[in-house]
């Protein structure tokens, strides 16, 4: 979850103005917070108090009723709605706060296309284990590749998967296919059936494979392979 919630967020959010306000004026005002802002999180919050830059990659004002407005902010992850409003407020001259949100986007997870109620959860392990019917479960569970879908992928060789299960950095020579990647930048290691080996973190720019024939170029993070699900291929020193 931890690679899923680093995704962009996109929100539903209703702010309530505290004056009698000019349309046209408030939505400039709104709109100018498009782009890098700096925002310091609320007294109320599970991180520091300390500035930052977030990025709103679009605001839109959906609906106006009295003093309420209806918001659509994308942002970056850690950019705080009720912040925005407060911001937003004070710039127009008289406060404004947050009254509803509603995440409808993370990451690649959308209230629109694979959003899980969890009532709807709760009736699929029950039909699962009370009735021995997992129709249900099988429409609600998601491959957990899926969640690697904002992650630059790499491709390894069979022979290299089960050393990789036991924690072994990824060595060059096991690649097979990649997409572009940064040193430092997180990576999905993958098979070439397209199962989740582990998610590293890249020692090396991706044009290192195109110059290097061995050596290693990442080191893991956190592995999701079962060991010895594939044939071990290195070969162990016995006296």
């Amino acid at each position: 979850m931890s690679y899923v919630t680093k995704g962009g967020k996109e929100y539903i959010c209703i702010m309530q103005v505290h004056c009698e306000f000019d349309r046209d004026e408030l939505s400039r005002i709104i709109l100018s917070f498009k782009g890098e802002i700096y925002q310091r999180p609320p007294v109320r919050s599970s991180v520091k108090r300390r500035l930052r830059i977030r990025t709103i990659y679009d605001i839109e004002v959906l609906d106006i009723e009295d003093k309420l407005v209806l918001l659509r902010v994308s942002s970056d992850s850690g950019t705080y709605m009720r912040k925005l409003c407060h911001d937003i407020g004070i710039i127009y001259g008289c406060g404004a706060h947050m009254r509803e949100l509603r995440r409808i986007k993370s990451g690649i997870f959308t209230e629109y296309t694979n959003l899980v109620k969890l009532h709807e959860l709760s009736e699929a392990i029950y039909m699962y284990k009370m009735c021995k019917d997992e129709s249900d479960l099988r429409k609600v569970l998601m491959p957990m590749e899926l969640a690697t879908c904002g992650i630059p992928k790499v491709l390894i060789e069979d022979t290299a998967v089960n050393a990789l299960a036991y924690g072994a950095p990824l060595a060059i020579p096991g690649i097979v296919a990649y997409q572009k990647f940064a040193q430092n930048q997180k990576i999905a290691i993958l098979t070439l059936k397209g199962e989740l080996v582990a998610i590293g973190t890249a020692t090396h720019d991706s044009s290192e494979l195109q110059k290097a024939k061995k050596g290693i170029i990442a080191s893991l993070d956190r592995v999701f392979m079962q060991r010895d699900i594939y044939p071990k291929a290195w070969k162990k020193h016995e006296r």
